[in-house]
């Protein structure tokens, strides 16, 4: 049996690819299928609309084949094989809902928004939540896990084999 102290992502990985050369290679395929039936998922769970457009907006890809892609957190991930759902970009709108809220010019100023509640006009009624990412998201996070569990299990044994 082996034993060994690990801290951080890096460390890990450096141990991993000395242990099992193709783990990256077997994880990196595993997360991008994962991001694919995650995206499919939530396809079929988002709102319709008229044009089906946003619907079929929705697809799972490589966070490194899309670098003009607004990213969430501040730094690149570390990760090459990183995936992501991609989404044209009102899904927030779509996901979380919208407070009611005014769409005449200078509406957004304290007296705009005064002048708006005043006259009844100019005033967008908002839009409730329709949850379709995170719920779906949550619910098949158990079966992303063991998939790339799986990934990693695979090179292992390969490893051993070879």
């Amino acid at each position: 049996m082996m034993s060994a102290q690990l801290r951080g992502r890096d460390a890990l990985m450096r141990r991993l690819n000395q242990l099992a050369p193709n783990v990256e290679k077997y994880t990196a395929e595993a997360k991008l299928k994962a991001a694919d039936m995650l995206a499919d998922e939530i396809r079929s769970r988002a709102p319709t609309g008229v044009t089906l457009e946003y619907m079929e907006s929705i697809e799972g890809d490589l966070l490194s084949s899309r670098p003009a892609q607004e990213r969430v957190s501040i730094t690149a991930t570390k990760d090459n094989g990183a995936t992501g759902i991609f989404a044209r970009f009102y899904w927030r709108f779509l996901e979380f809902g919208t407070a009611p809220h005014s769409t005449v010019k200078g509406g957004g100023t304290v007296l705009g928004k005064k002048q708006a509640a005043a006259s009844g006009t100019g005033m967008h009624p908002g839009s409730p939540a329709q949850p379709h990412i995170f719920p779906t998201y949550r619910a098949a996070k158990p079966r992303i896990r063991r998939m790339i569990l799986a990934a990693v299990n695979k090179a292992v044994r390969e490893a051993r084999k070879g």
